[in-house]
């Protein structure tokens, strides 16, 4: 006979993070961990797939605003971007589906790639810096995931440097002001931080013209179902005759 009570191991695995991996995180961060490994095997491999808007503007390296987004420059930079996309996009992705999900995070990084690509051809102080140097890593995609994240659990905390907590949109708002103070500070201050802007414009832009919309009706309308079923056992509706005439009652 099965215990009426889980384990305790069982119990801590699920309250840990937000649960186990779902489908597509997990297919994005077995690619993350792949080219990190064949980038460090091979690191031409980082020049040739890697962000550089002199390479997609001069010679055509069209793949570069999608493959950049597997490249990363050290464990701790693969790590803090897995875990976050770990922390923050399981539970999007059970809420949207693979499918949507994957397509918002890849919106979400080409974006924050395109965002650096026009700001390479502006009059900013580090628009010459910006078109040829390198730009790596799956943080504007991350950060994207982390917008839609506060958009959607906004009261959740999440704790700043680990020690504070912060209301998720609010976390959001410090980390888009950091990202855009940084990218006007100094000479070569915006050359990553761009990027990370970018994502969240990207997905900012995303949400808002109405990708999600049909999702939030379908929510919605599942909650209300939920709600008028739960009412429903509270009370019975008869055509007439006999109450206890089941046989009469109207469903």
């Amino acid at each position: 006979m099965r215990s009426r009570y889980p384990s305790s191991t069982s119990t801590f695995a699920s309250s840990f993070g937000p649960g186990p991996l779902t489908p597509a995180i997990k297919a994005l961060i077995a690619a993350n961990v792949a080219a990190f490994l064949l980038s460090s095997i091979v690191p031409a491999l980082t020049l040739r797939l890697g962000l550089r808007p002199a390479d997609v503007v001069g010679s055509l390296q069209l793949w570069q605003p999608v493959t950049y987004m597997f490249l990363h420059a050290g464990v701790f930079h693969i790590l803090f971007n897995m875990l976050a996309l770990w922390m923050f996009g399981v539970e999007l992705e059970r809420m949207w589906g693979s499918r949507f999900f994957t397509k918002f995070y890849f919106v979400s990084g080409v974006g924050a790639a395109l965002t650096t690509l026009l700001l390479s051809f502006t009059p900013l102080p580090f628009a010459d810096q910006l078109y040829y140097s390198l730009t790596i890593g799956a943080s504007g995609a991350v950060y994207g995931v982390l917008l839609a994240y506060a958009r959607y659990f906004p009261h959740r905390p999440i704790y700043l440097y680990f020690v504070f907590p912060v209301p998720a949109k609010y976390f959001v708002i410090i980390m888009g002001a950091i990202s855009l103070l940084s990218s006007m500070n100094g000479p070569g201050g915006g050359v990553a931080h761009t990027t990370h802007l970018g994502g969240l414009v990207a997905a900012y832009l995303y949400l808002k013209s109405g990708k999600g919309t049909n999702l939030m009706a379908e929510l919605k309308y599942r909650y209300l179902k939920w709600r008028i079923n739960r009412m429903r056992r509270r009370f019975d509706v008869y055509s007439g005759g006999r109450a206890d005439d089941v046989d009469r009652r109207v469903h």
